[in-house]
């Protein structure tokens, strides 16, 4: 009988490897650099697939210089077979075809790998950042067999056609995302108006809500480049979903309380904050350790 080949791209045991997707922030608050951030201060080992180049600071995007399709697809392949993954986490994708490029490597070299999918549609700055043709892709090729979709309010509406202005609205894009073939998906609130936030999680079992006191404040670049992936961590760490999400949670809201105001727009959050109070993550971190 002929010896099977191992599967790189798979581990018996969760090591906390995070391969993510998605376009580069040259200011660093957000996409790729906030994904490594991330990963890096929940404690897991980020690898990356670079869609794009994005030319941009706190005050909007002045430029995208896109990776070609084959490239994007030969970056998941070197660190599939090398590295490996537990968990794929995408960003910013760009145009149709890189959409489709990226699914069909999902099927043919990763099927097995979990998948956080986060629909980057718009910038903070209100800079497009999904054009339309590639919005259907997103919708047949990315959200059926992903673990999580983690959609904001108006990605949401994009999404599911479904008006998103409060938590009714929230659950029925869920419910939606849900029959479109996603195993479970977080609508998150920050775009919803109130006082209060609510993030909606709807799986294939039932629904969950995190809520909490909306922040005042300007620091809101890569907030949800920066909870996907601390949700992806959680995962590749071997946490359970909602365990991973309130996690990730906890983990951005301090890094919102201590942003450092750093540039004349919407500013970064502080991802490093791990490193300068060990003991108050060490703290959070225990609520949710792994078995």
């Amino acid at each position: 009988m002929a010896e099977m080949k191992k599967d790189k791209s798979k581990a018996p045991t969760p090591l906390g490897r995070v391969l993510i997707i998605a376009g580069s922030d040259s200011g660093g608050g957000a996409g790729i650099q906030a994904d490594i951030k991330t990963v890096t201060a929940l404690g897991g080992y980020a690898a990356t697939a670079i869609t794009a180049l994005t030319i941009q600071n706190t005050l909007g995007v002045n430029g995208v210089v896109a990776t070609p399709p084959k490239a994007v697809r030969a970056q998941m392949e070197a660190v599939l077979k090398d590295i490996g993954a537990d968990v794929l986490k995408t960003g910013m994708l760009g145009d149709k075809l890189l959409v489709e490029t990226i699914a069909e490597a999902f099927d043919e070299i990763a099927r097995s790998i979990p998948r956080v999918i986060d629909p980057v549609m718009v910038a903070t700055s209100g800079d497009v950042l999904l054009p339309q043709g590639a919005v259907d892709a997103v919708r047949r090729l990315m959200i059926p067999n992903a673990t999580l979709v983690t959609p904001n309010a108006p990605e949401a509406e994009v999404l599911t056609g479904k008006a998103v202005d409060g938590i009714n609205g929230q659950r029925r894009a869920a419910d939606k995302l849900l029959n479109m073939g996603a195993k479970a998906a977080l609508i998150k609130g920050g775009h919803v108006p109130g006082d209060v936030i609510i993030d909606v999680l709807a799986t294939e079992t039932g629904e969950h809500f995190f809520d909490g006191p909306r922040i005042v404040t300007k620091a809101t670049h890569g907030t949800g480049c920066t909870l996907a992936s601390g949700i992806a961590t959680g995962l590749a760490r071997g946490l359970v979903l909602i365990d991973a999400v309130a996690l990730a949670r906890a983990y951005l809201v301090e890094a919102i309380t201590r942003a450092p105001g750093l540039g004349q727009g919407n500013g970064p959050v502080d991802h490093g904050w791990p490193s300068r109070d060990p003991e108050a993550f060490q703290m959070m971190f225990a609520k949710w350790r792994p078995a």
